[in-house]
């Protein structure tokens, strides 16, 4: 549960201005930063949670999603990596999207297809970056699973690694150009054959809706 301390900073710092650039992405933020970022998040009507790591995190998506519910996973490598992907897609226990728009045909199913992703009861993923400036910066190719994210889902709910937790929109940016788009890019040609392009982008300022979204802010880091 999201907590606070007499020490939090009144405003952002850029501690990646001097630091390695081989880390600046990569290193999990420090607990103020942490608390920082969740405390902005939650002003602008965002439901934060910091969790210690990601098997805190599994336990908890199961908690917040109710058996039976209409799920969507955006591709996600902290998913993935958590084991959280097969528990929405393989357990069973949910309408998993997902399985059944890859086994579509996407030339006849198209318009069946785009109405699945994009309202679905819940829709669960990850992001590029978090800002402690109180923001969610989503990258994509496809754009799949945007709709979801921006309001046509009943709930959102996204798992972010410490390590993702950025000053300002400018350094989340920076971010995705500069990190995750060679990481991904990386993954889609050994796996497809084809590089990833960063073709959309949404960032998320606010949730209009208290209580829609949920950030699930680890203390560790995962995916990229």
């Amino acid at each position: 549960m999201t907590t606070s301390t007499p020490n939090t900073p009144t405003g952002p710092t850029d501690p990646t201005a001097s630091a390695n650039p081989t880390t600046r992405y990569t290193d999990p933020a420090p607990a103020p930063r942490l608390e920082h970022a969740a405390k902005a998040l939650t002003a602008h009507g965002f439901a934060v949670e910091i969790l210690d790591d990601t098997a805190t995190a599994r336990a908890r998506v199961k908690e917040l999603i109710p058996e039976g519910a209409t799920v969507f996973t955006g591709a996600s490598e902290t998913l993935r990596l958590s084991g959280i992907e097969e528990d929405l897609n393989g357990s069973g226990r949910y309408d998993a999207v997902r399985p059944r728009v890859l086994a579509m045909d996407r030339a006849t199913e198209a318009d069946l297809i785009r109405r699945l992703t994009s309202v679905p009861d819940i829709s669960v993923g990850s992001v590029a970056a978090v800002t402690e400036t109180g923001s969610l910066v989503i990258a994509s190719g496809s754009g799949s699973q945007l709709p979801g994210y921006a309001g046509g889902a009943a709930r959102a709910i996204w798992i972010v690694g410490a390590q993702k937790v950025v000053p300002d929109l400018a350094t989340a940016l920076r971010r995705v150009e500069e990190h995750c788009l060679p990481l991904e890019t990386a993954r889609t040609v050994a796996a497809h054959g084809w590089p990833s392009a960063v073709s959309r982008l949404l960032v998320l300022n606010a949730e209009p809706r208290p209580g829609r979204g949920t950030v699930l802010l680890l203390r560790e880091a995962i995916g990229f």
